[in-house]
Order: structure tokens, then sequence, then C-alpha cells
């Protein structure tokens, strides 16, 4: 497995999240409102990305990113 790699889009507003390398995606399923996972050619899920990451009112505010990190 490749690092995991979390990206941010500001102007999109959608948080990605890859446990792979993201050149391997073959097809995106929408599994439920604003997540949508990535998968590879085998259909192992190589990433994730949450679309509508922040609220309307976080966007506006200009907030820090909720995110938080444990490593387990």
């Amino acid at each position: 497995m490749d690092k995991v790699r979390v990206y941010y889009d500001r102007t999109g507003n959608t948080l990605t999240v890859w446990f792979d390398d993201p050149t391997k995606e073959h097809v995106c399923d929408e599994v439920e409102d604003d997540v949508v996972l990535m998968k590879d050619r085998r259909g192992r899920v190589i990433g994730f990305e949450r679309l509508n990451y922040l609220t309307k009112k976080q966007q506006q505010a200009r907030e820090n990113i909720p995110v938080e990190f444990q490593m387990l």
C-alpha cells in the first residue's frame, strides 16, 4: 500500500483520500449521498471522496478544515 494522501479542494468543496496510486482509478461508485468510492480494475477501493465537505457557514467563515488523524 502506498502512503495515504488527503486532499481538500476549496473550490469544489471536496475531501479526497487515496490509499493507493490515484492513477489506478478505474471506476467510481457513489455509495451514499456525497460519498464516492474510487476503485481499481479489480474492484478494490483505493480511495474515497466526500462531496460538500464543509457547510456553507464554514466555507463563508473560512474556518479551518475539521480533520482529525489518529494512528492505531
